[in-house]
């Protein structure tokens, strides 16, 4: 079987070991009527669900064990090094068990730039957000039945700017932490890449993994690190007071946007989507 062609720099052809899959579109009747879907659907909300489970239980656990009201102290706890460890964590965890069903998106600002790429139809993307969002409240929701005195006491695990910090850092911050996941997520699921590397697959969710963790580690001490706008409106929903509100629209922003400037990076500058679609009609147009 003859390999496809692809355009080059400057209308070289060159040929192709891989194939793009060709585009999602807007709205896919047969989808509907397909369980995959609804099974996608399901392992995203308890993906979300289990993964705002986890991780606020963590933060909790350690304003906990360093609260100097309960004898605790900076030495006591996870840290945000910890922290950070288990946001990364459990990322490669639910990433590596529900790739194969949904993608392993758990993000509405990772589903949002697939969106935008064409990778996931316009239908897929908002029950996707819808389940991720419902996962998210569920999951702080079990947090503050199982543990209602210290939920509320330290915070709920709620996102908020850090005193000293301006909104325009706050929301510069989302942004680029924003920008670093998809952009990864994007990498490691391109499709030139699993063709020429067969261990890319594999591996792929932990760099995805490893990029929420370094993330956290750059943007905890400014935000919280929300990057996730289902993360941070499960926490705002549950622990529902004022400071948890304040500013919640940076939450949602700075992923959104983060996520398009990816997309856009990597679709049609190392993708070289605009330059590719190009050529090929200059080429056509001269047969």
């Amino acid at each position: 079987m003859a390999k496809d062609i692809e355009v080059a720099g400057h209308g070289d052809l060159t040929l192709k070991d891989y194939h793009d899959p060709p585009p999602a579109p807007l709205v896919d009747p047969e989808e509907l009527g397909s369980w995959s879907f609804y099974r996608a659907i399901i392992a995203e909300f308890v993906a979300t669900l289990l993964f705002l489970y986890v991780t606020v239980l963590t933060v909790i656990g350690y304003k906990n064990q360093t609260d100097p009201y309960h004898h605790g102290n900076e030495c006591n706890g996870v840290g945000i090094l910890g922290i950070a460890w288990a946001f990364g964590g459990m990322i490669f965890i639910l990433v590596y068990c529900t790739a194969g069903i949904s993608g392993g998106h758990i993000n509405p600002a990772v589903t949002f730039g697939l969106f935008l790429a064409r990778k996931v139809s316009l239908v897929r993307a908002v029950m996707y957000m819808v389940a991720q969002c419902g996962g998210a409240i569920c999951g702080c929701g079990l947090v503050k039945l199982f543990q209602d005195i210290y939920y509320i006491r330290y915070g709920g695990g709620a996102n908020e700017l850090a005193s000293g910090y301006s909104i325009g850092t706050g929301l510069a911050a989302e942004i680029i932490g924003t920008f670093v996941l998809v952009y990864t997520v994007f990498s490691a699921t391109d499709p030139k890449r699993n063709a020429r590397d067969s261990h890319v697959p594999v591996l792929a969710p932990l760099p995805i993994g490893f990029a929420v963790f370094m993330v956290h580690l750059a943007t905890i001490p400014i935000t919280g690190t929300g990057i996730n706008p289902a993360r941070s409106l499960g926490a705002a929903v549950i622990y529902n007071q004022p400071k948890a509100w304040s500013d919640h629209w940076v939450f949602w922003a700075g992923p959104f946007i983060g996520a398009a400037i990816a997309a856009f990076y990597h679709q049609f500058i190392l993708r070289a989507g605009a330059v590719k679609a190009l050529g090929s009609f200059k080429s056509s147009s001269h047969m």
